[in-house]
């Protein structure tokens, strides 16, 4: 048997996850999870709901929030640059959203989506549910039909570094999110 080639991989996985957006319950949620994620505005929203709510730590919301809008905001210039397109869906099948541009690498939900889950949900334990709903917002693209695997992960990766850069650490963060390292122990020392 021959390796699949990336290609083959990214194709085969996305009809396989598009499939089970056959499920009418599946594809509902596939749905309000695309449409929520929209130019970061379910993070923007959860992101100004946890600085309202936790003042002792709303500058780490705020910031937190600017990285994810910043993450969407780097992800689009790059889908200008690469010019990916979408997805042809095997049987020419339609997605189950529209999209606002006709390029798909990389996603910018995913980078949006992961941005906000390591910056703000570090922030325990109000932020501790975002991580899992990041890591459906991403599948909920691969299901919608509109993001190859690679997109998502490319987006992902996106994410994961412009949380790094903002001063995020990523295993301080993923230690906080189980319930290890308060908050303030997420954020990079400033000399």
């Amino acid at each position: 048997m021959t390796p699949l080639s990336p290609e083959e991989m990214d194709h085969r996985l996305l009809a396989a996850l598009r499939a089970c957006g056959s499920d009418a319950r599946v594809a509902a949620v596939a749905r309000a999870l695309s449409r929520g994620g929209e130019h970061g505005a379910l993070w923007l929203a959860a992101g100004l709901a946890g600085a309202a709510a936790d003042r002792s730590r709303r500058p780490a919301w705020l910031r937190g929030t600017a990285l994810s809008c910043g993450a969407h905001l780097l992800s689009v210039a790059l889908k200008r640059v690469v010019r990916r397109r979408r997805p042809l869906l095997p049987g020419h099948a339609a997605p189950l959203v529209r999209t606002t541009s006709p390029h798909s690498f990389p996603s910018a939900h995913a980078a949006s989506a992961t941005a906000a889950a390591v910056a703000l949900g570090a922030l325990r334990p109000v932020g501790a549910g975002l991580p899992v709903l990041a890591v459906a917002m991403c599948l909920s693209r691969l299901v919608a039909g509109v993001h190859y695997p690679s997109d998502v992960a490319a987006g992902a990766a996106v994410g994961a570094a412009m949380a790094r850069l903002g001063g995020v650490r990523g295993a301080g963060a993923l230690k906080a999110c189980a319930g290890g390292a308060p908050a303030q122990d997420v954020r990079r020392e400033r000399p």
